[in-house]
This record gives C-alpha cells, structure tokens and sequence, in this order.
C-alpha cells in the first residue's frame, strides 16, 4: 500500500470515530475534546504527513490549504494547513465546530471572552491562549471566537477539521480591529 493509501485510510478511519462521536454525544466541550484526541491521534502519524507531499507553491504566499477530505454534503470537512510565512487571523468565529491539531511547527490559538455584545460594541478579550503542535490540538464551539498566529522560521503542518465545510458556513464573524467592530467574515470563492 503507497503512503497515500495508507494516509487516506487513516483519515477515513479517523472520520468514521469522530462522525461516531458527533452522533453519539452530540456537539459539546467534553464531545470535541474526543474528537480532539482522534485528530491528535491522526496527526502524531507524522510518517503520513511528509512536508513533500504538501508543498507551497514557489510563486505562492508561503501558506497553502489542501482538503483531505469532505463529506458530500458538505460536512466533517478536513484540511492540511501548510505556512512557512507569518500567518496572523483576526478573532473570528466559524459557527460550525472546529478541532486543529499540530503535525509540526506552532499554531498559537488565542481563545476570546465575548460575543461582542448587543450591538457589536465588546472588544474581544482574550481568555486563553493554546500552543497547536505535535500531540497537541484546540477544539471551538460554532460560537467561539479565536485567532491564530504563526511564526516564520520552519514549515507548519496542522489538520484544521470543521462540522461543516467553509463553502457552506454563513454568518461569520470577525472583529476589525481597524475600525473596532464587528463585521462579516464569510467564506468568498475565488472566481
């Protein structure tokens, strides 16, 4: 069996625990903290994972996202984030759940206290901060709100699976830091 026979068995085995979990358990702290351990489980297969078989484009940004896998209705969407740049988001939510663990490199999470408030007017105030690396991992409710912050210096790997595919996600948030709201920060395809 090549290795990526063996690596795409391995993520459907994966997917079919965490797809067992979510029906079971329902979406929940303690049921994505389950589905975390799977994912962990599924990244410390490093071996799976070689940096050459997901390269970034030499005339790219030096961040590429490649789906692994997704369900036909648009669910448990899995995906390899690859950066070797610095890479920081603006607190945002995904109103889908999400479980990142670490292949190789750093992913700092910092997890938001609010919602924003009634009007969009609360500043998110960071409740925590979490390391994403090898053997480790964060898991988000629809409604949390997280940044993510990489560092340049050596290739970061990192499984970014989500209850429901980006394609299908509506009514994202992201706070603008700019202008000190609120606003939209649903998911555009490229033309």
């Amino acid at each position: 069996m090549s290795r990526v026979q063996e690596r795409n068995q391995a993520i459907a085995d994966a997917l079919d625990k965490v797809r067992n979990i979510e029906a079971e358990q329902g979406v929940t702290r303690e049921s994505l903290s389950n589905i975390r351990d799977v994912m962990v489980g599924l990244a410390s297969q490093t071996d799976l994972f070689p940096p050459e078989d997901f390269p970034i484009s030499k005339g790219g940004d030096g961040e590429a996202f490649e789906v692994l896998s997704v369900d036909d209705d648009g669910r448990f969407e899995l995906y390899m984030e690859v950066a070797d740049k610095h890479v920081t988001t603006p607190p945002h939510n995904h109103t889908t759940w999400a479980v990142v663990t670490g292949i190789r490199g750093l992913e700092l999470n910092r997890i938001y206290e609010g919602d924003g408030g009634p009007m969009g007017e609360a500043r998110p105030r960071v409740a925590q901060e979490i390391e994403v690396k090898k053997g480790a991992g964060v898991c988000m409710m629809p409604d949390d709100y997280h940044s993510i912050h990489i560092e340049p210096g050596e290739i970061n790997m990192h499984l970014h699976l989500y209850g429901l595919g980006f394609a299908h996600l509506k009514g994202r948030k992201m706070y603008d830091e700019s202008t000190g709201k609120y606003r939209s920060f649903d998911y555009t395809p490229e033309v």
